[in-house]
C-alpha cells in the first residue's frame, strides 16, 4: 500500500511539474511577445510545442506570429515562407483540437494574407472559404468576440470591396466590443485579443 502511495504521490508530482513548465514556459513566451521579441516568442512557442505535442495552444501562436509578420509583406518569397509555416503549425493544431473556432478564425486570416498580397491571383482561390470559415465559427462560438470581429471585418472589407454598405458590419463590431467586456477565455494562455482594433473599427464608422 506504501508503495502505492508513493507512486500516486510521484505521478502527481511528475504532472505537477509538467503543467508548471508549460505554464511557466507560455508566460515567458507571452512576455518577450509583449516586449516586442517576437522572434524569441515564436522559437519559445516552437519549443514548447516540441515539448509538449498534446498542447494545441503554442502552435496555434506560432502560426498566428506567422501570420501577423506577413501583413504588408511585399516579398513574395518571405511571405510564401512566413506563411507556409503558419499554415504547417496551425495544422499540428487542429491535429490536437478538432473544431475549434478561434483556429478558424486563424485559418481564415491566413486566407486573407494571401488575398491582401495579391487579390487578383488569390481571391477567386479563398474569398469562398474565408466567408465559410467565419460563418462556421460564428456558429460555433457565437459569443466569442474574436470571431465577431474577425467575421465583421472581413464582410466590411467585402462590402467596400463592391461598393455596398458597411453599415450593417458596424453594428456587429459594436456587438464584439460588448462581447469583450465578459468574456473570460478558458485559461490566462488561450487567445484573447482585437479589443482594442475593434475600437478602431467603431470609431472609424462613427466619422
Amino acid at each position: 500500500m506504501k508503495h502505492l502511495i508513493l507512486l500516486v504521490v510521484l505521478f502527481v508530482n511528475v504532472v505537477a511539474n509538467a503543467q508548471s513548465d508549460f505554464e511557466t514556459g507560455m508566460q515567458k513566451a507571452f512576455a518577450l511577445w509583449q516586449e516586442n521579441n517576437t522572434t524569441e516568442a515564436e522559437q519559445l512557442f516552437e519549443r514548447i510545442a516540441t515539448a509538449e505535442p498534446d498542447q494545441w495552444l503554442p502552435n496555434y501562436y506560432v502560426a498566428q506570429l506567422n501570420s501577423l509578420k506577413s501583413w504588408g509583406e511585399k516579398d513574395a518569397t518571405v511571405l510564401k515562407a512566413n506563411l507556409d509555416k503558419a499554415q504547417a503549425y496551425l495544422n499540428t493544431a487542429e491535429g490536437i483540437s478538432a473544431n475549434n473556432a478561434d483556429m478558424m478564425v486563424l485559418q481564415a486570416q491566413i486566407y486573407t494574407n494571401w488575398v491582401a498580397f495579391d487579390g487578383m491571383t488569390y481571391g477567386m482561390k479563398y474569398s469562398a472559404k474565408i466567408t465559410e470559415l467565419y460563418a462556421k465559427a460564428n456558429a460555433i462560438a457565437p459569443e466569442n468576440p474574436m470571431v465577431v470581429l474577425s467575421k465583421a471585418e472581413w464582410g466590411m472589407g467585402s462590402a467596400k470591396y463592391f461598393g455596398q454598405d458597411t453599415a450593417p458590419f458596424c453594428k456587429d463590431i459594436a456587438h464584439a466590443l460588448e462581447l469583450f467586456v465578459n468574456f473570460k477565455p478558458e485559461t490566462p494562455f488561450h487567445p484573447l485579443w482585437g479589443e482594442d482594433r475593434a475600437k478602431q473599427v467603431l470609431a472609424s464608422c462613427e466619422k
